[in-house]
């Protein structure tokens, strides 16, 4: 509907610019907005307000000239300046009476548009790194990423849905090297756990696995581990170092290939759960990105010299740093360390040239709210390499702070102090999780309340919404079992019967739909559509208490049937563009 008003006035402009009213340069898209109140009519702009001065009329004439110049449309039952000069449109009853076949026999298409004109778009999101199971707080990016993704591929754009593999540094090497410990442990060998190692039930299962497939013959003596290394972390001393040199000293005690089996284990061990953990959630990818092949493939290499060539990195120190603050960013990077090895950020650099030669026409990253400082560092980068930076966009998601209880729970990924997101989705469901992560806007805090995704009420969000789906369902239930036909008639047909103003509210809501699914898609603001999906939920739900749907009167039940159909595929379609379902019986 809110399209269709904007091609009128399109229409109405492109003939005042062929009459020479307005100047043909520089007119704007006319912004349409829903009527604040009804008296207002249903949509209003105030585009005769803007190009006044340019036309040199005064905003009330010009829009005189509009509406004059507007196109006839059975929709539209009159068009009237307001003010200064507002347009606004009265629908017909008729208007919103066409909603209701349209999502009836559309079904799973109703509200789907083409606005993205198969534009590709690639969304990577979570990327935890694979040294342990995904947490709750890894969960929101999961549930925000899959949603923008989802609600993206909705509007048109041709979506990839990527995960970057952080399968290579430093990180996996502690990984690696706290599997090996804890496997000396289970052969018999004791030793002082480093505290900042990986710990958690996850690295002991690894390294049990290790054990009953292999037995000692990856054991080491504990004294040739420690040789020059003490046994405990010195008191004050720097951690940091001590596990560095207990990462050498594994290397060079297994050797290059079997210390790689250690890492290859820990590695497909972790990141084969982080698979299964998202699919179960709901969360799939075109692609796994190994971070490894882009120094196999080259690109790090490549994606340095391009640099260099464009003058945007010098030597320092013995280190090699890109020009960052040239372009915006607080301070130079490092890219090559002192030891030649590349740093985390010159693979960063890599991946997302490699994003765009990939013809990826915008990339979208979702991160987590820590990684803030590398937005500017990075969009440095690609403008620095002649890429334009507006194509990349990052969304920063603040984690969740999980409550039980009214207690706060505390997480710590290297003390194995953390609730699983798999934990979460067994303990809540699926569809809470789901909906409880992506109601909120990414960058606000999220406080997610165990006991509230759990209760079976109306302050409950997704239940409220799934329970509105239920009550259509069980209205169907109940024809049947009177024997009533629930099979609605063709088009629009007996809706003139629906003078309700729970009727209206429902009919109006439902016309708000689309334009909802674009908003949503192109702000990347999932937490609109829940909004949505509550209060039509809400609206629903007084109506079903207001009225009885399977009244005597056919047409005016027949037109009744129709309308909560139509709720209900609305809801239906809303819920399956968060990742929740969309239950018969509740």
């Amino acid at each position: 509907m809110k399209n269709q008003v904007a091609k009128l006035l399109s229409q109405a402009l492109q003939q005042l610019t062929a009459d020479a009213v307005i100047p043909a340069d520089g007119i704007p898209v006319p912004v349409i907005e829903r009527a604040r109140e009804s008296r207002h009519g249903d949509f209003a702009c105030n585009i005769a307000l803007v190009l006044a001065k340019s036309a040199r009329v005064r905003p009330r004439e010009l829009a005189e000239k509009l509406v004059a110049a507007l196109p006839q449309n059975q929709l539209v039952e009159r068009v009237e300046v307001a003010g200064p000069g507002f347009i606004n449109f009265y629908l017909t009853a008729d208007a919103y009476h066409r909603l209701v076949p349209q999502a009836i026999e559309q079904g799973h298409s109703f509200g789907r548009s083409d606005i993205g004109r198969g534009q590709r778009v690639q969304v990577e999101f979570v990327s935890a790194n694979p040294t342990g199971p995904l947490h709750v707080g890894h969960g929101r990016g999961a549930a925000y990423g899959a949603v923008v993704a989802d609600l993206l591929e909705a509007v048109g754009f041709d979506v990839h849905r990527e995960y970057y593999v952080n399968d290579a540094g430093r990180q996996m090497d502690i990984l690696a090297t706290s599997v090996w410990l804890r496997y000396l442990e289970l052969c018999d060998q004791e030793l002082v756990f480093p505290s900042n190692g990986y710990k958690g039930d996850y690295i002991w299962d690894i390294a049990a696995t290790l054990h009953r497939e292999h037995g000692a013959a990856y054991s080491h003596p504990v004294d040739e581990l420690f040789r020059e290394i003490p046994a405990d972390e010195p008191a004050g001393g720097d951690k940091e170092l001590h596990i560095d040199a207990l990462i050498a000293r594994s290397k060079g005690l297994l050797g290059d290939n079997r210390y790689r089996f250690v890492f290859e284990l820990a590695l497909n061990v972790i990141l084969d759960d982080i698979r299964d953990d998202l699919a179960l959630f709901g969360v799939t990818y075109e692609e796994w990105y190994s971070e490894r092949t882009l120094t196999e493939s080259g690109a790090v290499n490549r994606a340095i010299e391009k640099l260099r060539s464009m003058d945007q990195v010098y030597e320092s120190s013995g280190a090699l740093w890109f020009r960052s603050t040239a372009f915006g960013d607080e301070k130079d990077r490092v890219v090559v360390r002192e030891n030649g090895q590349h740093t985390y950020f010159a693979a960063d650099i890599a991946y997302h040239m490699d994003k765009l030669e990939r013809g990826f026409e915008r990339v979208i990253d979702v991160w987590g709210a820590d990684h803030h400082g590398y937005v500017p560092r990075v969009k440095a980068a690609l403008e620095a390499m002649g890429d334009d930076p507006s194509r990349l966009d990052v969304l920063l998601v603040q984690f969740a702070n999980l409550y039980r209880g009214g207690e706060k729970v505390q997480m710590s990924t290297r003390s194995g102090s953390f609730v699983t997101l798999r934990e979460l989705r067994k303990e809540v469901g699926r569809d809470a999780a789901r909906f409880f992560y992506v109601m909120r806007k990414c960058e606000q805090h999220l406080d997610f309340d165990l006991d509230l995704a759990k209760s079976h009420s109306a302050d409950n969000p997704v239940y409220y919404v799934q329970y509105a789906h239920a009550r259509v369902c069980s209205v169907l239930r109940q024809a049947a079992e009177k024997g009533i036909s629930a099979e609605p008639s063709p088009g629009t047909e007996n809706l003139d019967r629906l003078t309700e103003e729970h009727e209206k509210a429902l009919l109006s809501s439902l016309s708000r739909y689309g334009e909802l699914v674009e908003t949503s898609a192109i702000n990347k603001e999932p937490h609109q559509l829940c909004q949505y999906l509550r209060e039509l939920a809400n609206e629903f739900h007084t109506y079903y208490n207001a009225h009885q749907f399977l009244v005597e009167d056919g047409r005016l039940r027949d037109a009744r049937i129709k309308l909560i159909l139509a709720v209900q595929q609305v809801l239906r379609n809303g819920l399956n563009l968060l990742g929740v379902s969309a239950p018969e019986r509740m």
